[in-house]
């Protein structure tokens, strides 16, 4: 994987999603220090990046935090570490550490199983406008 931007964090998600195509609107918006870059998880470099760090990717219905060389993250985790780096206001999200990872990830399920159902699906992944462009690999 030595092809991915240095001091970067990758965030993996579904491209396919509204809901977590508005996450990553939402992110790249609050990204201030230029902190991250996005992989679709149905490209192939995201079927790649889960597969080099082991990552099943047709068992995890969930956004993927990855920090080259040092560590991943998933679920509820993968947000809590995302607003952690956003930084301000977003800090208070790590309150939720507090809870045990397995209810947090409950509650993450849950929303994840509805997503397409509250929120829909597009037939493609979302094509980045040219402004935008460099923030996705």
């Amino acid at each position: 994987m030595q092809d991915l931007p240095k001091n970067k964090k990758i965030i993996l998600f579904d491209g396919v999603c509204n809901l977590c195509n508005g996450a990553v609107q939402f992110i790249i918006k609050h990204d201030k220090k230029d902190i991250f870059r996005f992989v679709a998880l149905q490209s192939e470099l995201g079927i790649e990046i889960c597969n080099y760090i082991g990552v099943d990717k047709t068992k995890i219905d969930s956004i993927i935090l990855y920090n080259p060389g040092v560590a991943y993250y998933y679920k509820s985790s993968a947000v809590l570490e995302i607003g952690a780096d956003l930084g301000g206001i977003y800090n208070l999200a790590l309150v939720f550490k507090f809870f045990p990872e397995k209810f947090r990830n409950y509650i993450y399920d849950y929303i994840a199983k509805n997503r397409y159902k509250w929120y829909g699906k597009k037939e493609s992944c979302m094509i980045p406008t040219p402004e935008l462009k460099a923030k996705f690999l």
